[in-house]
């Protein structure tokens, strides 16, 4: 088994609070379905980042697609990840997922 981390970028970033309720009711469903498959819920993020450059610049917005939070997962293999992701709330608000696995720690 590996970890890894599912990235969401998109998604509906400002809701009503029936929305916002009714999208927390789906992600709260989804993680009953992970089950032990969750190695940490995740959070959202929130819009504003900053990227520090190689050069020690700091970059006033991210180097690539702004995420919008995340969630780590055990799987068996990517493929099996992947499946877990495509059950992701995210995906209904018009947000992807990215899967990328982790490498065991040193």
């Amino acid at each position: 088994m590996a970890n890894f981390v599912f990235l969401y970028t998109g998604g509906m970033q400002s809701m009503s609070d029936a929305d916002r309720k009714r999208a927390l009711d789906l992600w709260n469903k989804w993680y009953d379905k992970l089950g032990s498959a969750i190695v940490e819920k995740g959070n959202p993020f929130t819009p504003v980042a900053k990227s520090v450059h190689h050069d020690g610049r700091v970059i006033e917005k991210p180097l690539c697609e702004a995420a919008s939070g995340y969630t780590v997962v055990k799987a068996e293999s990517i493929n099996k990840a992947i499946e877990l992701a495509k059950g992701c709330p995210i995906l209904h608000d018009g947000g992807d997922v990215s899967v990328y696995e982790t490498l065991p720690a040193m």
